[in-house]
């Protein structure tokens, strides 16, 4: 009876563990909406909102009905070809443990949709948002899946021995390689780069929504990494400290680096800071001890503020520094496995192999996510009577009002006729209209 009864509670503890952890890095969406919104302008604020939203709904369905079976299917190499629309007594050898089917696809559901979003920030306030539901499909089913049939399917990186526990490369690299794409292919905000070669600064409009957003992340971070384990194990407090120490690290790191530079104590850069350390740790928080972690804090965040004035040399604009938080600290933190991680790494006396092999993979992984996105991006820039734009005239009056008809904060609305009314002159009719019905029920 002992026998039947202690697996069962083993089975019971890791799915709940597991579950867990998914709705944590499904609260993350609330993270990243309220870091992009607030670090964009506040006429683009719906707009936004409304992305980081639909990106969840996109991608949970999309995922499931296609892109689960393409990273977890049976298949070959390169991809998955069986598991399409799982059902209920579905089975896949990639399903840890005795972990329930469901269980498991509804926690790579979360990563998925959480890679999409990266590409959300770097579009900000000028990408249409069909053109980004529409992007989200193809990322869902021919980005995302492939890259981590490779790591997680059983794919040719796996065979190599390469390590990958949470997503550096598979959710972050891939992000910013889509993102860098997409960033490219629909150019800058208008007026954000001058004639003269200067940076017009666009600040955020709301620094408590984006503190607010990044500590959210952070609480977040802790299922998307220790729910990676995929049990509840001895292991699970070990991966959330380390997750905990390379944030703080990041956060101290790039303010302090950023005063250095400017003269000047950055928030904005700071709260990057802690997205980096964050990013940076993923892919090996379960092989890197408290100690290096800290040393992945410190130049995760300083790859992070360098890679925002290098996007900026470039004229490349990134609304929200999402290709320096998740590209080139994806990056650096899939290296970072064969520079510091146990028993493999080299400052930890095990040489240069797997250094060499997280090379590759981390390469080949944000290599294919940033080529196969700009033939979308660009494909569909050319394909699209309306390009991937939206109208300069919408961009310059904001797309809340243009494209949504509503104010963020309510105080101003489009009626039916397209034009513009303060929300403090709609209010009394409205109050008149609802004291008449008042009265003709009485």
């Amino acid at each position: 009876m002992k026998e039947e009864i202690v697996p069962m509670i083993h089975q019971l503890v890791d799915s709940s563990w597991v579950l867990v952890s998914a709705c944590l890095v499904f609260f993350m969406h609330a993270g990243f909406a309220l870091v992009e919104s607030g670090f964009c302008r506040r006429k683009n604020v719906v707009m936004v909102l409304m992305k980081n939203v639909g990106v969840v709904a996109v991608a949970s369905i999309v995922f499931y009905a296609v892109g689960y079976g393409v990273m977890f299917g049976d298949g070959n190499a390169l991809l998955g070809l069986s598991h399409f629309w799982p059902g209920p007594h579905s089975t896949s050898a990639a399903a840890a443990g005795s972990l329930p089917f469901y269980v498991f696809l509804f926690f790579q559901l979360v990563f998925a949709a959480t890679a999409c979003t990266i590409v959300s920030g770097a579009i900000a306030e000028r990408g249409s948002l069909g053109t980004f539901f529409l992007f989200t499909v193809f990322a869902t089913v021919c980005v995302y899946p492939v890259v981590g049939h490779w790591v997680w399917g059983g794919g040719w990186l796996s065979s190599l021995g390469f390590m990958d526990f949470a997503g550096s490369t598979v959710v972050h690299a891939v992000g910013g390689g889509m993102a860098l794409a997409g960033a490219i292919a629909i150019g800058p905000r208008i007026g954000k780069y001058l004639p003269d070669g200067s940076v017009r600064p666009m600040p955020a409009h709301s620094f408590p929504l984006a503190t607010l957003g990044v500590i959210v992340l952070w609480l977040g971070w802790f299922g998307f990494n220790g729910g990676s384990e995929l049990a509840f194990d001895d292991k699970v407090g070990g991966i959330v400290l380390v997750t905990n120490l390379a944030a703080s690290a990041g956060f101290l790191t790039a303010l302090g680096w950023t005063r250095f530079r400017t003269g000047l104590f950055d928030l904005s850069m700071g709260l990057n800071g802690i997205l980096a350390g964050l990013v940076g740790i993923t892919a090996g928080c379960n092989v890197i001890a408290p100690g290096w972690s800290l040393v992945v804090g410190v130049i995760a965040a300083l790859l992070c503020v360098e890679g925002v004035f290098l996007l900026d040399k470039l004229k490349i604009d990134d609304p929200v520094g999402a290709v320096a938080v998740h590209g080139a600290c994806g990056l650096f933190g899939t290296l970072a496995v064969g520079l510091f991680g146990a028993d493999v790494g080299l400052f930890t006396g095990h040489g240069l192999h797997q250094l060499g092999v997280q090379a590759i993979g981390t390469f080949a992984g944000f290599g294919f996510a940033l080529l196969a996105s700009a033939v979308f991006w660009y494909g569909m820039k050319v394909a699209l009577p309306g390009g991937i734009r939206v109208p300069v005239a919408h961009e310059l009056e904001g797309l809340d009002l243009s494209e949504c008809g509503v104010d963020a904060y309510g105080e101003e609305l489009k009626g039916v006729s397209g034009e513009p009314a303060r929300m403090e002159a709609a209010e009394p009719e409205a109050v008149r209209v609802a004291s008449v019905a008042v009265s003709n029920a009485e």
